[in-house]
């Protein structure tokens, strides 16, 4: 192992008094692998906020990795006040996974051309914006997971947005809303300016789909409904007749929890 002259590191640690950086990185790798030429890595490490005089910025993670003179490095860090925790992100630049977990408002952009499924997840609003950027920066995108419960504070009115540019994703298949606010659920199942792929398949609280559509009763049917292959309610046993009546061309099926 010592002997590497290329390596890949992809590591996900929780819980710990303090994020993963560059020292860390060098005092573990680098300083141990001389012959080290290439190297590739992906580090997620989260934190309880305990002492907020040592909590660094991104400024700080990025001095770390100041001598990582063959590597373009981006991170990236959060602190969520609800939760009292902290979350740092710190990657070689070109990505190369295929996964990208709990990316934030503070996501600095890029093309990420390998990558086919992410999560989302902040205490901050995602505004039209920001899914207009995700959409930018993965345009292979096959599942997307969208974890936040915070209403929009910017969000387009129905007769405003007509100036608003278009949000495209071509290959989404499966999208996940079950820890999404209903602001979200509307984004992509209402909004005219979202552009769904043609085979897709939704996962949603049966309560969430229920208010957004009004009771399924809304006049306005659902912009994508024609391109929801498949429906997956949680929280609802028996699938109503007038559900079905609402998605008339797709598959719906139902479990209790998710």
């Amino acid at each position: 192992m010592f002997n590497l002259e290329e390596l890949s590191l992809y590591v996900k640690i929780c819980d710990i008094n303090r994020f993963v950086d560059g020292n860390d990185l060098r005092k573990n790798i680098l300083n141990n692998m001389s012959r080290l030429k290439r190297l590739q890595f992906y580090i997620r490490s989260t934190t309880g906020v305990l002492n907020r005089i040592n909590i660094p910025s991104n400024e700080d993670i990025q001095y770390t990795f100041k001598d990582f003179h063959n590597n373009h490095i981006i991170s990236y860090v959060d602190y969520f006040t609800d939760t009292q925790r902290g979350q740092c992100h710190v990657y070689s630049y070109p990505y190369t996974l295929n996964e990208y977990c709990k990316i934030t408002n503070s996501f600095p952009g890029g093309l990420y051309k390998c990558v086919t499924k992410i999560s989302l997840y902040d205490e901050r609003p995602f505004e039209y914006n920001f899914f207009l950027r995700i959409a930018e920066s993965f345009p292979h995108l096959k599942k997307l997971i969208i974890e936040n419960m915070k209403p929009q504070n910017g969000k387009p009115k129905s007769d405003g947005n007509q100036n608003l540019p278009i949000i495209e994703y071509p290959h989404l298949i499966t999208l996940d809303l079950t820890e999404a606010h209903l602001d979200y659920i509307e984004l992509f199942l209402f909004d005219t300016k979202m552009r769904l792929s043609n085979n897709i398949s939704v996962v949603a609280i049966y309560q969430a789909l229920r208010r957004v559509t009004e009771k399924f009763t809304r006049n306005a049917t659902p912009i994508h409904g024609k391109k929801l292959h498949c429906l997956n309610l949680v929280g609802k046993y028996r699938i109503p007749k007038y559900v079905k009546e609402y998605f008339p061309h797709t598959e719906i099926c139902s479990c209790e929890f998710v």
